[in-house]
């Protein structure tokens, strides 16, 4: 039971309940009532071309690459681990080095596989070479791209936008623009997904940040150039202040365009789950200084991002 237990930290379970919960109502809440709701109407003929089974593959697939590349993160930060959190190390504790790499190997290939199957259904053969490429640049990141200076933030946000905008690459097809509908349709759920996978981006970029301030110790000891140790604890704050400034301004006029559409529970629920503790970040952010407080802040910056998936539920309701 132990070694399961610590598999399942390992894969970082909960961040994989987070992939599934986002892709579950990103499908449920706003790609299937696109077709449905006012924007469809009349138009019954037209159903999604991501069909539910392809879906549930499709999330499958994205659960294995991310719990893949979990592990070999986890494999080549196993010294850097020791120095930050040595009460959390999973690798060679209860987990051999050989087996980590062995799970890493089954699930990336399962993923794969899974998105080329995916492709080859829907004719789009975007989805297995993008899920591919993500294996290839989680490897790239564990061993190399998260010790340079911001490049491996920059990645592992984009990776958790693709989680969204995989969706909507799967659904969109060149040869049903001449649907009648269809591109009124489709346009609907682009708008969407740049809400999201922004929202997605810009959130994971700041986490991100915060974790190298967090790691700052270890991660000096073994030669990475994070942005803490190249740029500094204050230049670096005001970087992850900034972003904190866009994204709540961004989340505002989100909310003020949805008064005027009348989603007044929707920006209500966005206002006091979102943008508010937003704010309590910000105090937690001109505060921080120790691994400890830097912590607190990343746990805060996660619950906002739970809520925020949490605020496509109201999209259920009004498309």
């Amino acid at each position: 039971m132990k070694v399961i237990a610590a598999f399942f930290r390992l894969i970082r379970w909960p961040n994989i309940f987070f992939i599934i919960l986002t892709q579950v109502l990103f499908y449920y809440c706003i790609l299937v009532p696109s077709f449905l709701g006012p924007v469809a109407e009349g138009l019954d003929t037209i159903n999604p071309k991501l069909s539910p089974e392809l879906f549930g593959w499709l999330v499958l697939s994205s659960v294995c690459i991310a719990a893949a590349g979990y592990i070999i993160n986890d494999y080549f930060d196993l010294n850097i681990d020791q120095v930050n959190k040595p009460d959390a190390i999973v690798v060679q504790r209860y987990i051999r080095r050989r087996w980590a790499i062995v799970w890493h190997l089954v699930l990336s290939l399962t993923g794969v596989v899974l998105a080329f199957y995916i492709s080859w259904r829907l004719g789009n053969p975007v989805i297995g070479l993008a899920n591919f490429a993500c294996v290839l640049l989680l490897w790239f990141y564990s061993t190399t791209l998260k010790k340079q200076l911001l490049i491996g933030n920059v990645v592992i946000s984009l990776l958790t936008a693709w989680v969204i905008l995989v969706i909507y690459f799967a659904e969109f097809s060149v040869f049903r623009l001449t649907l009648p509908g269809y591109t009124s349709i489709i346009n609907s759920l682009f708008k969407f997904t740049m809400i999201y996978s922004g929202f997605a981006f810009i959130i994971s970029l700041i986490r991100e940040v915060v974790k190298d301030l967090e790691d700052r110790e270890g991660d000096a000891r073994y030669g990475c150039r994070t942005m803490p140790i190249v740029w500094g604890l204050p230049v670096t704050k005001m970087f992850v202040f900034v972003w904190m400034i866009v994204l709540t301004t961004a989340l505002v006029i989100v909310q003020f365009y949805g008064i005027l559409k009348g989603w007044w529970l929707g920006a209500l629920y966005s206002i006091l789950a979102v943008v508010l503790p937003m704010g309590a970040a910000f105090i937690q952010l001109k505060n921080a200084h120790t691994p400890t407080s830097f912590h607190r802040l990343s746990t805060t910056i996660k619950w906002v991002m739970l809520a925020g998936i949490l605020s496509m539920v109201f999209f259920k309701i009004y498309l």
